[in-house]
């Protein structure tokens, strides 16, 4: 979609943006009578704001008449860049409306403009009561993130590609769905100027710029969620009635039946919300979805349904140990903070296996990935890479890095593709003539100077080794449940899982050795470790916590 930075005088007369994605669509007078008992109409002069970037809790605005244009303020008092022109019957907003984030950009009435406010509590109403306009706009938003994702609307993220710390603020900001831009020190000029437009010297690199004032110097992750409104506090009282650590499909959807039954409910993870199904480009097997969903999109439906409800995100928000604190429970997190429930439910699911092969410590950083989202492509794009891996993740990241890059080599150590990958997924990369399968092969070495330039694998049965040009490297090789924070506190199998259905007050499906732990998803031993069995389990076990807060004398 086509932007453009003028200066003021030049955007009086700017056409309305044209809706080619369905990022902006047109109420009818119907749809908009449907929305009018939630809001006040208004009227505006030109010039006048309705939403800054930066503010929280905004409001939905539907242009009755005028038009409003929605930009992005340039760094460092540049011009405006414009984003899109809304005319008669569009909407103006974003997801951050419906989350309670930070907006990214600023609306400004363009002319005269009456509009219908509907405040952010009653926006939640609107898009619920009446399902199918809530569909339209919450569909609409998410378009509207990810074109605001791929323009580099947002964030500007300074750093070095070899930083360690770069990777990290630029995965956090990806797998938050958090739009950015990212200038390398290495490669882009405005990089260098704008450190020293803020006297800011290399070494005190990454930064995070915001709103082109605000400057964070290689911020934790958490101050980074702070300041984007991302972490929310946790209610004050004594004791939530239940803690969900894991906002992956199975945790999401505990904290929306939680949260739908009345309970008290704070979810926490360590990084975002999605889990490792957030980051699949599209998932196609899962009910009710017959064009497929990206992770992305499935987990931010999910979030704008808990918080509907009443759930509270603390993100990132990592445990680090689970104890008992006057009759219930306490969770202790990294950063220090304690949160205490009455009863817990396990859903940090699994964490990425890496390889161990000569150059993978210069390389991880950089040029190594565990996901294939948006924002790995766009690293890729022009350029060969190699997967690692013959599930369905690989697949996945097989097909939608196809789109981008040259060539994909997918090396997996046997034979038979369809062997633990769905057959639909292996016959459409078999049709696909940029995609290589390596059978019988493993990666065995990483070479190049400065980037990754090769990767070597190696046949198993030959021991045939051939070097395949690569600017990147995607290992999707299975993965290893997260639970050491968990250890001495429930019981765990020999490979690390929660054990479930043997706890006290009655084995249950997913009760644990301790009475009021559950444990659900990819994390419980012996589950099914499929994105649809994820949000069944998280269904049923807030069932069973309800019969324990009731046991308990809670409810």
């Amino acid at each position: 979609m086509p932007t453009s930075s003028s200066s003021d005088s030049d955007l009086d007369d700017l056409p309305e943006t044209p809706d080619a994605s369905g990022a902006y669509p047109r109420l009818s007078d119907e749809q908009i009578m449907l929305l009018r008992p939630y809001g006040d109409a208004k009227r505006l002069a030109r010039g006048a704001m309705l939403f800054c970037a930066g503010d929280r809790d905004c409001g939905l605005f539907v242009v009755l008449d005028g038009k409003v244009r929605v930009v992005q303020e340039d760094d460092l008092d540049g011009p405006p860049r414009v984003i899109a022109v809304h005319g008669r019957g569009r909407f103006v907003g974003d997801l951050s409306m419906l989350t309670g984030q930070a907006v990214y950009v600023t609306a400004i009435a363009q002319t005269d403009v009456e509009v219908l406010e509907i405040a952010y509590d009653r926006v939640k109403e609107a898009v619920t009561r009446n399902q199918a306009l809530g569909d339209l706009i919450l569909r609409a938003f998410i378009l509207r993130r990810s074109i605001h994702t791929d323009l580099g609307v947002g964030l500007r993220i300074i750093g070095s590609r070899f930083s360690a710390d770069t990777r990290r603020l630029r995965d956090f900001a990806s797998r938050n769905r958090v739009p950015y831009r990212w200038e390398d020190l290495e490669e882009d000029p405005e990089a260098e100027s704008t450190l020293r437009a803020f006297d800011i010297p290399p070494d005190q690199t990454p930064i995070v710029l915001w709103k082109g004032r605000t400057v964070l110097r290689n911020p934790s992750n958490t101050e980074l969620a702070e300041l984007l409104g991302l972490r929310e506090n946790a209610p004050p009282r004594d004791a939530v009635d239940i803690a969900v650590v894991g906002a992956g499909p199975a945790g999401l959807a505990a904290a929306v039946a939680a949260a739908s039954e009345g309970l008290s409910t704070v979810v926490l993870d360590a990084i975002a919300t999605g889990g490792q199904a957030g980051t699949s480009s599209q998932i196609e097997n899962y009910l009710g979805f017959p064009a497929g969903i990206s992770g992305a999109e499935l987990a931010d439906r999910a979030v704008v349904q808990a918080r509907k409800f009443g759930a509270t995100f603390m993100i990132p928000g990592e445990a680090e140990s689970l104890g008992r604190l006057d009759g219930h429970f306490a969770i202790r997190l990294t950063d220090g903070a304690r949160l205490e429930a009455h009863t817990v439910v396990v859903a940090t699911g699994v964490r990425f296996r890496r390889l161990s092969v000569p150059g993978m410590d210069r390389f991880e950083g950089p040029h190594v990935y565990y996901a294939a989202t948006e924002f790995e492509a766009r690293m890729c794009r022009a350029n060969p890479v190699v997967i690692v891996g013959g599930g369905n993740s690989a697949g996945q990241a097989a097909t939608f890095l196809a789109r981008t890059a040259t060539d994909v080599h997918l090396v997996i150590r046997h034979h038979d593709l369809s062997r633990d990958m769905s057959r639909y997924l292996a016959e459409r990369i078999s049709a696909i003539p940029q995609v290589h399968v390596w059978n019988d092969c493993e990666v065995s070495e990483l070479r190049g100077d400065a980037r990754l330039e090769e990767v070597v694998v190696r046949d198993v049965r030959t021991d045939e080794r051939r070097s395949l040009s690569s600017t990147a490297l995607f290992v999707l090789i299975g993965s290893e449940p997260h639970t050491r924070w968990l250890e001495g506190a429930v019981e765990l199998d020999e490979r690390g899982f929660v054990v479930t259905g043997v706890g006290p007050g009655g084995a249950t499906m997913f009760q644990t050795s301790s009475d009021g732990v559950f444990a659900i998803g990819d994390v419980r031993s012996g589950s099914v470790k499929r994105v649809a069995s994820a949000v069944g389990d998280g269904a049923v076990a807030v069932r069973l916590v309800y019969e324990h807060l009731v046991r308990a004398g809670r409810r």
